[in-house]
């Protein structure tokens, strides 16, 4: 692939020890944002749950969060390519502080009792805040991916990308433990206040962190000094097997879907809130272990094919983790799904750090985000009523016991399990087309054959 030209700055910072020591900087504090707006989301979630007993009103929040990720994704993006990458992340925590506080402010002036009640309008309010908090975190996130390409020499950038992931597996485990004693112990009230004040300090942090930059690379199709939209759509058809490679993960996270929705409230039929938490936390350093070997190893030659090989291992996993009701299936299952996700992960962000102009990348990163999200709130809209009013019921009548028990046994979300399996095997069908198709090879060719690009800057 021929690269674009750009201009080089005589002082622009070349990726080496130094830059990755700034890089470690800007993982520490994603560290602290990621723990905060993680807590504060999984306790959400739960304290939803426990009080109304309905897996639809926990799909619609998960499912709205990916519908805004998706919606939002291609902005972020335009963003992250017109700002500096320290000025992105500093407005995302911003942003999330002051949402934040909203949801303070509401708890204080309204009972708890009328802000749990989900079919009023005040629960979508409160939750809504909380949302937009979460969902701008992701404005950060596409920041950090190309920050791993601003600072890390591009024989390094798949390892930091396992470090990325083991970053927010730490995360997890943290808040996934913490959030379940919080709601548990606390209620959501301090939880909330507690989020609050932790958001404050991951701001206070970031303004004394250093990302070494010296002005912004602009995209030459963009106009000047405006934010702009143009250049996403050319720069991923420039590279054979890549939009393919993103609608693939689109379908697959149509899949994904199905999990999000209904992978707390399986696990809250089985452990009480307080130990599903730390039931999370533990399985959770699965996250740590996945990006631990990224990191380590990095993806071999073919990350391409990294990618859809963990997605077979996720498909099959799917089709055995909830086949009989037994906690410690469950948890080994979370275990190793936790341990495949950010493998997946950094496997499709090497890819595109390497393909894309670094001019671009934001808008790439945001466009894949948009795509690929989009297709996870509809599933997990779809899923929520399906699982809720059918599937549930089904399973609950000796029809559906008589048709299903030789496979699924007995028990109390034998409903559930019905699901992961259904969704397991499509996504399964969809991995193996994938590695037999021609854009894979392509891709993996393009991949091969492409020059690192270099993020080197103009002057400010």
């Amino acid at each position: 692939m021929t690269e674009p030209a750009r201009t080089v700055a005589s002082d622009a910072p070349v990726p080496g020890p130094a830059t990755i020591r700034n890089f470690y900087q800007v993982l520490v504090n994603t560290l602290i944002a990621n723990v905060t707006t993680s807590y504060l989301w999984f306790a959400l979630t739960f304290w939803a749950y426990l009080e109304t007993r309905n897996v639809l009103a926990t799909s619609i929040i998960g499912g709205s969060y990916m519908l805004l990720v998706a919606v939002f994704g291609v902005v972020f993006g335009a963003i992250v390519d017109h700002l500096k990458k320290k000025a992105v992340m500093v407005l995302s925590s911003v942003i999330t502080l002051v949402t934040y506080l909203a949801a303070g402010a509401l708890f204080l002036a309204f009972p708890e009792s009328t802000l749990i009640d989900w079919g009023g309008p005040w629960f979508w309010v409160f939750a809504g805040v909380i949302l937009i908090g979460g969902v701008v975190e992701n404005l950060r996130n596409i920041a950090l991916s190309t920050t791993v390409t601003l600072l890390v020499p591009a024989d390094r950038r798949d390892r930091a990308n396992g470090l990325v992931g083991t970053v927010q597996g730490v995360a997890f485990m943290v808040t996934s433990v913490f959030s379940g004693l919080s709601v548990g112990l606390l209620g959501m009230g301090p939880t909330v206040f507690i989020a609050i004040a932790a958001t404050a300090v991951a701001l206070v942090h970031l303004l004394f962190v250093r990302i070494p930059e010296r002005g912004v690379l602009r995209d030459p199709d963009a106009a000047p000094k405006k934010i702009s939209f143009r250049g996403v759509i050319p720069a991923i058809r420039s590279v054979p097997g890549l939009m393919p490679l993103i609608l693939f993960t689109t379908l697959n996270n149509l899949v994904g879907g199905v999990f999000m929705a209904l992978m707390d409230p399986y696990g809250l039929t089985l452990f009480s809130v307080e130990i599903w938490g730390v039931v999370l936390g533990i399985t959770s350093i699965g996250f740590i272990i996945g990006g631990g070997l990224v990191a380590k190893f990095g993806l071999g030659k073919n990350p391409v094919r990294t990618l859809l090989l963990v997605n077979v291992g996720v498909s099959v996993l799917g089709l055995t983790f909830a086949i009989r009701e037994w906690w410690w299936l469950y948890a080994a299952g979370m275990l190793v799904f936790m341990a495949l996700m950010p493998i997946a992960e950094a496997a499709e962000q090497t890819v595109i750090q390497r393909v894309v102009p670094f001019e671009t990348q934001g808008r790439v990163f945001g466009f894949a985000a948009s795509v690929e999200s989009a297709a996870s709130p509809i599933s997990a809209f779809m899923i929520g009523p399906l699982a809720q009013f059918w599937l549930i019921p089904y399973m609950n009548t000796d029809a559906g016991r008589n048709a299903w028990g030789w496979l699924l046994g007995d028990g109390e979300a034998r409903g559930i399990a019905l699901v992961f399996v259904l969704a397991s095997l499509v996504m399964l069908v969809l991995v193996l087309l994938a590695l037999m198709s021609p854009p894979y090879r392509r891709l993996s060719r393009s991949y091969a054959s492409a020059a690192p690009p270099l993020p080197a800057e103009v002057p400010a």
